[in-house]
C-alpha cells in the first residue's frame, strides 16, 4: 500500500488546514479525500504533520478492511509527504518542547513509525498527487497528477 499526504497551510481567510491524501494499492488508487481541518495550524509542518496523522487513520481502516477481505497486509505502508519537517517529528520526540500544543491525538503517529506500521518517505510537491486535492492548481499541473494517478 502506498500513500500520499498534503496540507494547504494558512491560504484560506478561515486559516484552517485543508488536508488532501490519496491511498494507492497495487498502482491504482482505492481511497483518497480532502478535509477541511478543525484546528488552525501555527506552522505549515504542523499542517503537514496533522495531514499524515489523519491520513494514517483511513490507512488503518483499509489495512483492517483488506486484511478481513482477501490477507493480511504485510510490511509496512509507505507515505510520501513533502514536508521534511513533519517526516522527522514523526520519527524523533527530542522536538516534543516545540509541539507541546498539539494535541495527543496527532501523536499517535509516532508509535506507528516506532511500530514499524508505516514508513514517511519525502516526496517533492512537484510529485505529490495529493497536492491535486488540497488547493486549486493549474490545468497542467492538475493533468499531470490525473495521469500519475491512473485516472485518465
Amino acid at each position: 500500500m502506498l500513500a500520499y499526504t498534503d496540507a494547504d497551510w494558512g491560504s484560506q481567510p478561515h486559516c484552517h488546514l485543508i488536508s488532501g491524501h490519496v491511498v494507492s494499492l497495487m498502482g491504482m488508487p482505492v481511497a483518497w479525500g480532502s478535509r477541511k481541518q478543525n484546528i488552525v495550524a501555527l506552522l505549515s509542518m504542523e499542517a503537514e504533520y496533522v495531514a499524515a496523522t489523519n491520513l494514517l487513520k483511513d490507512v488503518i481502516w483499509l489495512q483492517n478492511l483488506i486484511s478481513e477481505i482477501c490477507a493480511p497486509i504485510v510490511g509496512p505502508t509507505i507515505i510520501l509527504c513533502n514536508n521534511q519537517g513533519a517526516i522527522t517529528l514523526t520519527q524523533n520526540n527530542k522536538f516534543h518542547p516545540c509541539t507541546k500544543h498539539i494535541d495527543i491525538r496527532y501523536h499517535f503517529i509516532q508509535k506507528a513509525v516506532d511500530d514499524g506500521k508505516i514508513i514517511l518517505i519525502y516526496c517533492p510537491t512537484s510529485a505529490n498527487v495529493a497536492d491535486v486535492f488540497t488547493k486549486a492548481l493549474a490545468h497542467l499541473k492538475v493533468q499531470k497528477f490525473v495521469d500519475m494517478l491512473g485516472l485518465c
